[in-house]
């Protein structure tokens, strides 16, 4: 398993106090809201600030582009990797 996803994977276990699930029981490629991991909206505030101060990560509440991100951790990977890019690159 990569292992930026089993760190995202860990944070939202973490961060959302999920102790009945583990890193090997959230899919990669599924859904974290809806018929997914089934996380909400108060999830999501959570998740992003856990996310903003593991990785530096900044997401604006209203953007579709932030509805992008957290459609996977897959996709939440992909913003780590790229923001962290833009920051070695700065």
């Amino acid at each position: 398993m990569d292992e930026l996803y089993a760190e995202i994977k860990q944070t939202i276990i973490e961060s959302l106090d999920l102790e009945e699930i583990g890193v090997e029981d959230i899919d990669t490629h599924a859904p974290l809201f809806g018929e997914g991991l089934g996380l909400d909206s108060i999830d999501a505030l959570e998740l992003g600030v856990a996310l903003q101060r593991r990785y530096g990560v900044v997401l604006s509440a209203d953007s579709a582009e932030t509805k992008q991100h957290f459609a996977s951790v897959a996709a939440l990977a992909e913003l780590v990797r790229a923001h962290r890019a833009a920051t070695e690159q700065a």
